[in-house]
């Protein structure tokens, strides 16, 4: 299965792929008007400093813990690949907590969660962090 990898040898720590992920799942048609003026809350994140930037999302395990502990059956995997039923839940965070990545976060509405889905509900093809980086530092591959 596909899945993003970050090379941090090449991230510039330039936040783009923040932004076009937060453009991809805000469901606009123009990023200027969907992200003038608001607080973006992306699914991928950059982390690190002056010296080494990389970006950081759910990686879709295997055997992903976050599917195991949640109460509600929020999360499921489909074709690989782990999803959130907003519907479902009721934000206890316990898939927060138990991501070995850090890569479930809170919803900005605070009442559930949200993760990375590999841009598979929206119309980009391939996530949109990897379009969006300048410096080919997020790859979408199988390995």
């Amino acid at each position: 299965m596909k899945r993003v990898y970050v090379n941090e040898k090449w991230c510039l720590g330039c936040h783009l792929c923040e932004y076009n992920c937060a453009f991809a799942n805000s469901g606009e048609t123009d990023m200027a008007g969907a992200l003038k003026d608001v607080k973006i809350h992306p699914r991928i994140r950059v982390e690190g400093d002056n010296h080494i930037s990389f970006a950081v999302s759910c990686r879709h395990c295997d055997d992903p813990i976050c599917v195991k502990s949640c109460i509600a059956g929020a999360l499921s995997v489909r074709n690989g690949v782990v999803h959130r039923d907003r519907d479902k839940c009721v934000g206890c965070y316990t898939c927060i907590l138990v991501c070995p990545y850090g890569a479930v976060m809170p919803a900005p509405d605070g009442k559930a969660i949200q993760k990375c889905e590999l841009c598979t509900d929206n119309a980009f093809g391939e996530p949109a962090c990897v379009k969006g980086c300048p410096n080919g530092a997020i790859v979408f591959e199988e390995r």
